[in-house]
């Protein structure tokens, strides 16, 4: 029988992105070790076969370490881009003219082609239009079918083939391409756990790539876009979990609004019982420095406070000159803030009501019940992972043990905050379910002779979303640890 891993010790999951300075099964296994909970997989970069070997390296990682490793697959989304310029470039003056226009021929200081019709569909007068990440910006003028004339706000220059941002409009554009539905193809029959979608504008949005999923993995929606926040508790209802994308949207919107949204998102998702994963330029400076900058230091910690369920390294760890001392200063940083007295309180800001459902009172019973008796552990029985979201919505302040029967489910549950899950034989009859929560929560170094855990479980055993059951165990000094 593979050694049991003990839990981590905070709550808080690490997501890691793998890429050309992380992606060796080596190198995967030094960024588990170093905090790493589940690991990304960009497919914007790199062909389809090369992620092959990657998952391989995860799957092995989770084979030798006899613990479910949770793979997310991070589709690329539309990309708007402009066209060339006759010599590369062009400087675009403040003040002045530029048109865009659906005209192929090279591009000059006063125009060039934006081969986007459906932006030309939707474009109003009054608004923005932001090139190269947000470094230029055009206002609307006037416009037609084939042509928008613009005023230049803030000029520079403008290289070939750069982005373009409309964030003042709802494109007329699917969140899927054609690249993307032939890379979520490719990342379910992988067994990639989660499908992150780019783009989400609206909550249809998520209606196609939800259907070629098929149940197969969870749906993660992107929140990058001013129109996905104008409607975020409509889209945060349609998926299985949310990311605060802060790189696009603090192109699309101000800087100084990304914090509140942040914490809006993040309130939202828990409120509603959808895992939030924070993102992008958490640790910046890492990509080329051994230690972060105090700045970056106190945005992870506030994520942390908020009580986000993962927090995610972007270039840091796939890229970076210094990934695997960027997963153990976000593990670091993580495991002191959770040990602050005041994290508790502060992550409880979020007030998160139970839903008249019987699973729901079973849940916040059972964070209740783990105070008021002092138990180290919750442990939970779940086939579709359900249970266990409900629990780690009420942040616990004991760790979560999952036992289920499914290991995709332990799988996708690495993304939930305070959840150890563990793929294991599912239970017939109440005694057995006792026994097998203490002998479990042995094993995994959970608990200890003379320690109480509350044990969630659904009577009849093995029926999906029949949480109904709440029990107080004590482990006893003569507790058999048991095969499963």
């Amino acid at each position: 029988m593979t050694k049991a891993m003990s839990p981590r010790s905070r709550k808080v999951r690490v997501l890691a992105t793998l890429g050309p300075a992380s992606n060796s099964p080596e190198m995967v296994e030094r960024l588990f070790e170093a905090g790493a909970d589940a690991f990304r997989i960009n497919m914007s970069h790199g062909d389809q076969d090369s992620k092959i070997p990657v998952i391989k390296a995860i799957r092995g990682l989770e084979k030798r370490l006899g613990r479910p490793t949770t793979i997310l697959a991070d589709l690329q989304g539309p990309k708007l881009r402009v066209g060339k310029f006759a010599e590369g470039s062009a400087m675009l003056a403040a003040g002045h003219e530029f048109t865009l226009d659906r005209n192929p021929e090279p591009g000059d200081a006063t125009r060039v082609e934006l081969p986007h019709r459906e932006i030309f569909e939707a474009i109003e007068e009054g608004a923005r239009l932001l090139l190269d990440d947000g470094k230029l910006v055009l206002r609307v003028m006037s416009h037609g079918h084939d042509w928008i004339t613009t005023r230049v706000e803030v000029g520079g220059k403008l290289s070939n083939s750069k982005g373009l941002n409309v964030p003042d409009v709802a494109l007329p554009m699917a969140a899927l391409t054609d690249k993307d539905r032939s890379d979520l193809a490719f990342a379910i029959d992988q067994g990639a756990d989660w499908i992150a979608l780019s783009f989400v504008q609206r909550p249809e949005d998520l209606a196609e790539a939800r259907k070629l999923i098929g149940g197969r993995a969870a749906l993660l929606a992107k929140i990058e876009k001013p129109s996905a926040v104008a409607r975020l508790e409509e889209i945060v209802e349609m998926c299985d979990g949310v990311m605060v994308a802060r790189g696009d949207l603090g192109v699309e919107l101000p800087p100084e609004s990304v914090p509140p949204l942040q914490k809006r998102i993040v309130e939202v998702a828990r409120r509603m019982g959808r895992p939030v994963i924070v993102a992008t330029q958490m640790l910046e400076s890492m990509i080329t420095a051994p230690t972060p900058t105090r700045a970056e230091v106190s945005d992870v910690a506030t994520a942390v406070y908020d009580g986000a369920d993962a927090i995610m390294l972007s270039a840091e760890s796939a890229a970076g000159d210094f990934p695997v001392e960027s997963v153990a200063m976000m593990n670091s940083i993580a495991d002191s803030v959770e040990r602050d007295p005041a994290h508790g309180d502060r992550v409880h800001f979020t007030v998160t009501r139970p839903d008249p459902t019987t699973a729901d009172a079973i849940a916040e019973a059972a964070k209740s019940i783990s105070a008021t008796v002092s138990a180290t552990a919750i442990v939970c029985f779940t086939s579709s992972g359900s249970t266990a979201r409900r629990i780690a919505r009420e942040r616990p302040a004991v760790p979560i043990l999952v036992l289920t029967p499914n290991l995709e489910t332990a799988r996708r549950l690495g993304l939930l905050w305070g959840v150890h899950a563990v793929h294991t034989k599912d239970v017939g009859s109440f005694e057995e379910m006792v026994a097998k929560s203490k002998r479990m929560a042995l094993r995994h170094n959970i608990a200890e002779a003379g320690d109480r855990m509350v044990v969630c479980a659904g009577v009849p055993f093995g029926t999906p979303g029949a949480t109904n059951v709440v029990h107080v165990v004590r482990l006893l000094g003569d507790e058999l640890r048991g095969r499963d």
